[in-house]
C-alpha cells in the first residue's frame, strides 16, 4: 500500500467524535480499557484481523501541549506505559494532527534513527507497521488512536477500511468518558462562581495540584501497580477534592484569621457535603457509567484524614486511607504552602518539603512525600507554567 519510507493518508478526515453514535450504549459501565480490550477481541476474532497486535490511545493536554499514554490492549509487555512527550517533539504525529487524517506507516523501521523514544520502543518490541488515527472533539485535538502490527505492510487499504468503524467507536467511547468528567468539573466551577468562592481554589491551584498528583502517581506506579488509566483519572479528579466547599458560608470560608472551634466544625462539614454532592450529581447527571467514580468519592471523603488517625471526618489512619486520597492530600497542602496568598508569602520548595517531612507518617504518607520530592525539576516547570495571574 505505502512504500517503506512514506506515510499513506487513507481517509479525508480524522475521527471527529461528536458526529458518531455511541456503539456501547449509555449503560456501559466498563472502564475505557475494558471496552478497548473488548473491541480488540472483536477485531481479532470476529473480523479476522488477527495481526492487529496492539491498540492504544494517547491523550493530548492542550494546556501543556503534551501527549500522555492512556490505555492499551495487546499481549505482552507494553512498550509505552507512563510515557509523556511534547507533541512538537514528535513531528510525524504533529503532522498527523495538522492534516487531521489517519496515517499508515508500512515499515516502522524508517524511524529507527528517529530521536523519538516512542518509535524506538515500538520497534524494540517487535512492531513493524502502524495505523495512526487522530481523534478530535468539537474540532479540537483530543489525542491519537494507534493500531500496530508485527507484520511489515499489514495495514492495506482494505484492512484500514475495516478498522476505521472500530476506530470511530473506540474514539467516541474515550471522548464520552472524558466529557462526563468535564461535566462534573464544569458543574463545580459554575457552583463556585455562583457561590462567590474565592479562596485558595484558584484555577492555578487546581492545575498545579492535578499535575503534582500525576507526578506522585507516576513515582508510585511500580509499588502500587498504577496503570496509565488510573493515573489519568486521578489527575482529572484532583480538582474536585474540595467540591463540598461550595456549601460553606463565605464568612467562614474566606475568613483570613484563625477559625473558632465552632467555625472549624462548620468548615469540616465540607467533606460530607462533598460526598452528598457527588452522589447527587451521579444520580441527576446519570454519571453511573463514569469509570473510577469510587476513586473520586474516596478523594472527597478521605483527603483530610491523617496517617496517625488525627484527621477528619472519620479519623481513618494508615492504609485505611485510600492511596488516591493520600496523594491528593500531599498535593493540596504542598501547593497551599508554596503559593502566595493575600495574607502570606509562598514558601520555598525547601521550606515546604521540610514541613512535609516533619509531618510524614503523622499526617502525610511518606512514600507520597518522597515521590513528590523526587520530581523537583518537574515541580519548577509546573509552577512556572501555571503561575497565578496578578489578580489571583
Amino acid at each position: 500500500m505505502a512504500s517503506d519510507n512514506a506515510d499513506q493518508q487513507v481517509n479525508p478526515s480524522g475521527v471527529e467524535a461528536r458526529y458518531l453514535n455511541d456503539p456501547f450504549g449509555t449503560d456501559d459501565v466498563r472502564s475505557p480499557i475494558q471496552r478497548l480490550i473488548s473491541s480488540h477481541d472483536e477485531i481479532r476474532d470476529y473480523v479476522g484481523l488477527t495481526s492487529v497486535s496492539r491498540i492504544a490511545i494517547a491523550l493530548y493536554d492542550a494546556k501543556t501541549h503534551r501527549l500522555k499514554t492512556f490505555i492499551r490492549s495487546g499481549a505482552g509487555e507494553s512498550p509505552l506505559d507512563h510515557y509523556t512527550a511534547l507533541l512538537d517533539d514528535i513531528p510525524s504525529l504533529a503532522e498527523v494532527a495538522r492534516l487531521k487524517r489517519p496515517r499508515v506507516v508500512d515499515n516502522l523501521g524508517v524511524f529507527k534513527d528517529s530521536p523519538s523514544l516512542h518509535s524506538k520502543r515500538l520497534i524494540s518490541h517487535g512492531f513493524k507497521s502502524s495505523l495512526t488515527v487522530p481523534i478530535f472533539d468539537h474540532g479540537e485535538l483530543f489525542g491519537f488512536l494507534f493500531f500496530n502490527s508485527e507484520e511489515v505492510g499489514y495495514f492495506t487499504e482494505v484492512i484500514v477500511h475495516q478498522l476505521l468503524p472500530y476506530a470511530r467507536a473506540i474514539a467516541l467511547s474515550a471522548v464520552n468518558e472524558m466529557q462526563s468528567i468535564r461535566v462534573l468539573q464544569a458543574a463545580v466551577k459554575t457552583a463556585r462562581e455562583f457561590s462567590h468562592l474565592r479562596d485558595e481554589e484558584t484555577g492555578g491551584h487546581l492545575d498545579r495540584m492535578a499535575r503534582y498528583s500525576r507526578l506522585m502517581a507516576l513515582g508510585l506506579a511500580e509499588k502500587y501497580g498504577f496503570d496509565d488509566e488510573f493515573i489519568e483519572y486521578l489527575a482529572q479528579f484532583a480538582p474536585l477534592h474540595d467540591i463540598g466547599k461550595v456549601g460553606i458560608p463565605d464568612a467562614i470560608l474566606l475568613k483570613p484569621g484563625r477559625l473558632t472551634d465552632q467555625e472549624f466544625a462548620v468548615m469540616r462539614a465540607h467533606v460530607d457535603k462533598g460526598i452528598a454532592i457527588i452522589d447527587s450529581m451521579r444520580r441527576d447527571f446519570h454519571l453511573d457509567s463514569v469509570s473510577y467514580l469510587p476513586m473520586l468519592r474516596n478523594i472527597v471523603a478521605f483527603h483530610h484524614e491523617a496517617m496517625d488517625g488525627s484527621g477528619y471526618p472519620k479519623g481513618a489512619k494508615g492504609d485505611e486511607i485510600p492511596i488516591e486520597a493520600r496523594i491528593i492530600s500531599v498535593a493540596d497542602v504542598f501547593d497551599a504552602l508554596t503559593s502566595a496568598r493575600p495574607y502570606k508569602h509562598g514558601w520555598s520548595l525547601d521550606a515546604a518539603f521540610e514541613f512535609l517531612h516533619s509531618a510524614k507518617e503523622k499526617r502525610f504518607d511518606k512514600d507520597c512525600v518522597a515521590a513528590l520530592e523526587a520530581g523537583r525539576e518537574e515541580i519548577v516547570k509546573i509552577q512556572a507554567q501555571f503561575a497565578e495571574s496578578p489578580l489571583g
